[in-house]
């Protein structure tokens, strides 16, 4: 992965504050709650808010990250709110998560670069179990019209 992807979102989560806040997103907040508790994969999960709220709610849960300043504070807000999440860093296709192995794939707002967003979209679609939900909020190219 560029080099320059990697530093934007080390630097965005350098600063002490949370750049979107420790609260989980209201969309994906609404939707969690509707379904059973199981396994679930938060791809591009940042400062890991969404992660421990599904942890609060009973969800066993992993996480993933290219930005190892996200997994930082994922962890130090997990450890606050008395919850364990399994986070990794790096590129998707070497992280080694189980293919079928997740309940629940939750994108908000997964910002993937262009040159392997189709890729990584197909990847991630091999770890849900058949019958599995698809939890996606993200920008159109018209979001701001």
């Amino acid at each position: 992965m560029d080099n320059q992807w990697l530093n934007r979102w080390n630097e965005r989560y350098s600063d002490p504050e949370y750049a979107f806040g420790k609260e989980p997103n209201s969309f994906f907040k609404m939707e969690i709650q509707n379904l059973k508790p199981g396994k679930i994969l938060l791809a591009a999960e940042g400062e890991g808010r969404n992660a421990v709220f599904a942890a609060l709610n009973g969800w066993d849960v992993s996480a993933f990250d290219i930005s190892e300043e996200g997994k930082k504070k994922a962890l130090r807000l997990a450890e606050d709110k008395g919850v364990t999440i399994d986070y990794r860093v790096g590129e998707l296709p070497e992280l080694g998560f189980d293919e079928s192995g997740f309940d629940t794939l939750a994108l908000i707002f997964a910002h993937f670069p262009a040159p392997i967003r189709l890729a990584y979209h197909q990847m991630l679609d091999t770890l849900v179990k058949k019958g599995g939900f698809v939890l996606f909020e993200a920008f159109g190219k018209k979001h701001l019209e």
